[in-house]
C-alpha cells in the first residue's frame, strides 16, 4: 500500500501533537499535586504554630495554678503553725495557773 506523501508528514506531526498534549497534561497534574502538597504543608505549619501557642498558654495557666496552690498550702501551714503556737502558749499559761 502506498501512502501519499502528505500522510507521511502528517502522521508524525499528529503523534508529536498528541505527545505534547499528554506531556502538558502530565505537567499540569504534577503542578496541581505540588500545589496541593504546598497547601497541606502550610496548613500543617499553621496547626503546629497554633498548637505551640495553645501549649504555651496552657503552661502559663498551669504555672499560675501551681503557684496559687503553693501559696494556699503555705497560708494553711502558717495558720497551723500559729494555732500550734497559740495552743502551746495556752497550755503553758494553764500550767502556770495551776502552780499558783
Amino acid at each position: 500500500m502506498k501512502f501519499p506523501p502528505y500522510l507521511l508528514i502528517a502522521l508524525p506531526a499528529l503523534l508529536t501533537v498528541s505527545c505534547d498534549k499528554q506531556k502538558t497534561a502530565i505537567e499540569a497534574n504534577k503542578d496541581a499535586v505540588n500545589t496541593a502538597i504546598d497547601h497541606r504543608k502550610d496548613a500543617v505549619d499553621a496547626a503546629a504554630k497554633e498548637a505551640v501557642k495553645n501549649t504555651e498558654a496552657n503552661a502559663a495557666v498551669d504555672k499560675a495554678n501551681i503557684e496559687a496552690g503553693r501559696e494556699t498550702a503555705q497560708a494553711q501551714l502558717d495558720a497551723a503553725k500559729k494555732k500550734a503556737d497559740a495552743e502551746a502558749s495556752a497550755a503553758k499559761a494553764k500550767v502556770d495557773a495551776e502552780k499558783k
